[in-house]
């Protein structure tokens, strides 16, 4: 068996193997064009974007631009730009100690230079892969320049070295990701002296140290995130920086519910025994993201700051959870979640949403009220009032059905039994004879309709009776 070929482990090698100097730029666009003409996606798991957001992010890397990705949160931002460490090569030769990824053919530190000239071919080579050419930070406004850029270190001051030399500097982030790819996320929240501080590095491509002269031509890819609000604010963020972005990107929240279901499904956290326990039927899924698309339209939620896909990731967790419990605690073998399992997202959303009035309570009925709004939505998608006039016969002749989130799922099929008109809807939702999927089916029409008011609903210490009030007497 063929051994694999060995990688120069020497400047001399490296010269023999005809490895050239390549940007970090190029190297992006090199393999950007050979990913497009695979037809393998950039992204692979982030959703919804394929048409708006990535073919933006393609033309900047294509034109070698700095990027600044300008969105709410849960906008996958963060994601985004992690994303683009897929096209930087697997592994690339730096001179052996550097701590700014000195190319050994062209080194931009005094370590590297005096590295080379002592010990010419034979000084060494080491390889690292994508992790070490990645660098994040997250804009506060207690970051230095230091933090970034570097500074004197006085501890190799004390061990005898000038303050001159730049053997006594130590390096910030942003040199430590040189031949690489640096972030700055909410970069308005960067103080105005810090934002001064990159534009010889978006610039002129090179970094200066205090008051020394010290230049180390860096070879770095500078991408950012904002909120549009605090990009847009006049005094948050200095327009000349503005203006050295090549490409300023708008990302959105999913437009399309099956988007944002695609996301939840990805993203939630799997457990095996709710995974072979728990079956999610599908209006269930609609509802949670439809609250969150309505949630994102709603006139006292504040839009500025946004409303999180990660929104309906938590719900859809919380709604899973209850019926796992519910399960749990009735002995069933199977759960579905339920109408009735739906109140319990308001735990999970109000954290994550910021009301324009701060009115005592006024948060918990706008989201019971997007609760109902969502659910009336979905169930007019699936269903005409018109296809349960049978079914409303039974309540006005004096039928009742009760519900609850503890209710066990037995009681729903010995109800389904007293009542003519669910079963044809019961095979348009595709729900079979599990007692569970019944349940959750029975509750979804019989709210469907209330919400419809075709049914009223009386609610005491958590259990629902839906039926028909009688007419008043006509005396």
């Amino acid at each position: 068996m063929p051994t694999a070929k060995r990688k120069p482990s020497t400047l001399g090698a490296l010269k023999k193997s005809g490895y050239g100097i390549v940007s970090v730029r190029e190297e992006m666009r090199r393999n950007l064009i050979a990913l497009i003409e695979s037809g393998k996606p950039l992204f692979p798991g982030i959703v919804g974007f394929d048409d708006t957001v990535i073919p933006q992010i393609q033309n900047a890397v294509l034109a070698g631009q700095d990027i600044i990705l300008l969105g709410e949160r849960g906008q996958a931002k963060s994601r985004l730009i992690r994303g683009l460490v897929a096209l930087l090569d697997e592994e690339i030769p730096i001179l052996e100690g550097s701590e700014i990824n000195d190319h050994p053919l062209a080194p931009v530190s005094k370590m590297g230079r005096d590295l080379v000239a002592e010990m010419g071919d034979d000084a060494p080579v080491e390889w690292i892969g994508r992790d070490r050419r990645y660098g994040e930070k997250l804009a506060t406004p207690d970051i230095s320049i230091a933090d970034l850029v570097g500074d004197v270190d006085p501890i190799k001051i004390a061990e005898g070295r000038y303050l001159s030399d730049e053997l006594a500097i130590h390096y910030g982030l942003i040199p430590r990701t040189n031949r690489g790819i640096f972030c700055i996320n909410e970069l308005p929240d960067l103080a105005e002296r810090i934002q001064v501080g990159l534009f010889n590095l978006m610039e002129e491509r090179d970094v200066q140290i205090k008051g020394y002269r010290v230049r180390l031509h860096l070879d770095v890819v500078v991408v950012a995130s904002a909120n549009p609000e605090d990009y847009t604010n006049r005094g948050r963020i200095i327009t000349p920086l503005k203006d050295r972005y090549g490409a300023q990107i708008r990302t959105h929240y999913p437009r399309e519910a099956a988007h944002e279901i695609a996301i939840m499904e990805a993203e939630r956290r799997r457990f095996t025994d709710t995974d072979d326990r728990v079956a999610i039927p599908s209006y269930i899924k609609e509802i949670i993201a439809e609250y969150t698309a309505l949630a994102r339209r709603h006139p006292e939620i504040n839009q500025r700051s946004g409303v999180s896909v990660r929104v309906s990731i938590a719900n859809y967790e919380t709604v899973l959870a209850n019926a796992l419990r519910r399960s749990l605690i009735g002995h069933e073998a199977k759960a579905t979640p339920r109408m009735t399992d739906l109140p319990f997202m308001v735990a999970s959303t109000v954290g994550k949403v910021e009301l324009e009035t701060m009115e005592e309570e006024r948060e918990g009925r706008v989201l019971e009220d997007l609760i109902k709004k969502s659910v009336l939505n979905v169930f007019d998608r699936y269903f005409s009032v018109g296809d349960f006039d049978q079914l409303v016969l039974a309540f006005e002749s004096g039928s009742t059905l009760e519900t609850g989130a503890g209710m066990p799922s037995k009681e729903y099929v010995k109800t389904l039994a007293k009542f003519d008109g669910f079963r044809e809807a019961l095979r348009k939702l595709k729900v079979g004879d599990e007692p569970s999927s019944v349940a959750s089916a029975m509750e979804f029409i019989v709210e469907g309709l209330h919400l419809n008011r075709r049914l009223n609903r009386d609610s005491v210490d958590g259990i629902n009776r839906y039926h028909v009030s009688a007419p008043p007497s006509n005396r």
